[in-house]
């Protein structure tokens, strides 16, 4: 099972269970639009919460909702202009990606748009959700909208909006619990160093003592010879050529997914087979080498097209 919670103002909390039907969006700002309060205080089977969560409300005066109803969001949540360019706007293309046939997202007849204060806090996908899903959204720039600020026509939205893959995130991790294995191996981490929109996931078995030198061995100066600062370089060479570089680094980022999942497959058998799960250190090796030259590749390549149109190139056919 799986919980969401909420703190409020460093003191107070409130959880809440999520049902396996469902996925939740939330951007950095409070999100739980509905509570049960009866049974946070009762029977406590979908709903937790402080002890003195009621009397913290009545105390401060903080009830905003009207007709008896009870909106978290609308007492301890907030809706500024910067919420507005910051957090709703990610949360709307999530949903608009994950529910696209549940809900209208786009035109004047939209349930929801990307400044919206009621963005539903959980929605039930239309479709399961894969890891592939997962890391398309956390790399996501309003691609196919308005706002994708690598658009080549700017319609005066351009990039208007915080996208979720941003240049300053230093690691992304998707953690995923799967069926069909030994509990020994159900964790996968599937770690991204860099601005997600330019790196790839990398599947690791998280039952391990140590990670290969290549992952773990990174220092505060730039280097080809770690994940962490060969990402960061492929994403600086690529963005200024976003249009040239783009089928590179989705070639680069659709490798290490399909490439990482045969190697967790070839040991997903051979641990099941031999009883041994200490196999996944060798496993984490194999795909650390594996991803280490899909990576130099991918630098390679880009460094060539940054290269090609750096602003000093000249050939005499410029006369």
């Amino acid at each position: 099972e799986v919980w969401w919670l909420e703190t409020i103002g460093g003191h107070h909390w409130m959880a809440r269970r999520v049902p396996d039907d469902v996925c939740v969006v939330n951007p950095n700002q409070f999100g739980m639009d509905e509570f049960d309060l009866e049974d946070a205080f009762g029977a406590k089977k979908d709903h937790l919460c402080s002890a003195d969560l009621r009397e913290f409300i009545a105390e401060n005066d903080l009830d905003l909702n009207q007709d008896g109803a009870f909106d978290p969001r609308d007492i301890f949540g907030s809706h500024t202009d910067m919420d507005h360019i910051y957090n709703t706007p990610r949360a709307w293309f999530m949903g608009r990606y994950l529910a696209p046939f549940s809900f209208t997202w786009d035109g004047p007849d939209a349930d929801y748009t990307p400044e919206s204060d009621i963005l539903p806090w959980a929605i039930v996908p239309d479709r399961k959700i894969t890891v592939e899903d997962v890391k398309y959204l956390l790399s996501a720039h309003y691609q196919g909208t308005d706002y994708d600020p690598y658009r080549a026509h700017d319609t005066g939205k351009r990039g208007m909006y915080r996208s979720i893959g941003i240049n300053r995130t230093g690691v992304t991790a998707i953690c995923q619990i799967r069926g069909g294995v030994p509990e020994e191996i159900r964790g996968i981490e599937w770690v991204c160093f860099g601005s997600t929109t330019f790196a790839a996931a990398v599947p690791l078995y998280t039952n391990v003592p140590d990670l290969p030198e290549y992952l773990s061995g990174v220092g505060l100066n730039a280097s080809t010879e770690d994940l962490y600062w060969s990402s960061r370089l492929i994403g600086a060479l690529a963005d200024p050529y976003f249009a040239e570089c783009s089928q590179e680094i989705e070639r680069y980022e659709n490798a290490v997914m399909t490439k990482g999942r045969g190697i967790v497959l070839e040991y997903d058998r051979k641990m099941k087979e031999s009883g041994d799960f200490s196999l996944t250190r060798a496993a984490n090796s194999r795909i650390c080498d594996m991803v280490r030259e899909q990576t130099a590749d991918t630098l390679t390549k880009v460094l060539g097209i940054a290269s090609a149109h750096m602003k000093n190139g000249y050939n005499r056919a410029d006369n």
